[in-house]
């Protein structure tokens, strides 16, 4: 099952924005042990190639997909591809998206790229992104994602900034592929200090609210 396939089937992926990771195996394995399989680690955390690395070189064992998010160059690209990631997300379009969504292209996987209005998800559909982030999605809500849907039926679009348990039910009904669960579900306070239970637990309860 391929990167989008599984996030049609979960519906969630986790994004980790934390000072650091104690474990970046660990921190895989306590999510999937929650029910989310695909695990975005963001170039805001510090030494993130090493945590990819980690991660990646022990997918087989914990049954994550791992990819590298807030991606803003083509260097960090190649960087994150060369440690194991599996996909690719940025949180807008810079002067470096064409040399990103290049990268991933040459390695075989999937690019997410982010954007806000119309013509950013014009333009992240013209450079090959495989579904398009739309960030930040609170600011305009669930109907932003019907609206949409109009003039682009059928691209996989994928809210975050905001989402929570509360409101992902309502991204998901408005059309959205799946929904990006950041510090709800993994809180830098529990990574940093190995609380993989909690993680788990707040992971559990995230896809319950989804599946409601």
């Amino acid at each position: 099952m391929n990167t989008l396939e599984l996030l049609r089937a979960d519906q969630v992926l986790t994004v980790v924005r934390a000072p650091e990771i104690s474990d970046a195996r660990d921190l895989c394995a306590a999510l999937v042990a929650g029910g989310i399989h695909v695990v975005e680690l963001t170039y805001t955390t510090p030494e993130l190639p090493r945590h990819l690395e980690r991660a990646a070189s022990t997918a087989a064992e914990t049954g994550a997909v791992v990819g590298a998010g807030t991606v803003q160059t083509g260097d960090q690209a190649t960087q994150a591809i060369n440690a194991g990631a599996q996909f690719l997300v940025t949180p807008g379009q810079g002067p470096e998206a064409g040399a990103i969504a290049e990268a991933a292209r040459t390695a075989g996987i999937p690019v997410v790229l982010g954007a806000f209005t119309p013509s950013e998800v014009m333009t992240a559909l013209a450079l090959g992104s495989a579904a398009v982030k739309i960030f930040p999605a609170h600011q305009l809500g669930p109907k932003y994602f019907k609206d949409l849907n109009g003039p682009f039926p059928g691209v996989q679009l994928i809210p975050s900034g905001g989402v929570n348990a509360t409101n992902a039910p309502d991204f998901l009904a408005a059309g959205a592929l799946a929904v990006s669960a950041g510090t709800d579900v993994v809180s830098p306070t529990d990574v940093a200090a190995s609380n993989w239970e909690s993680i788990t637990a707040k992971a559990k309860s995230f896809c319950a609210a989804i599946e409601r």
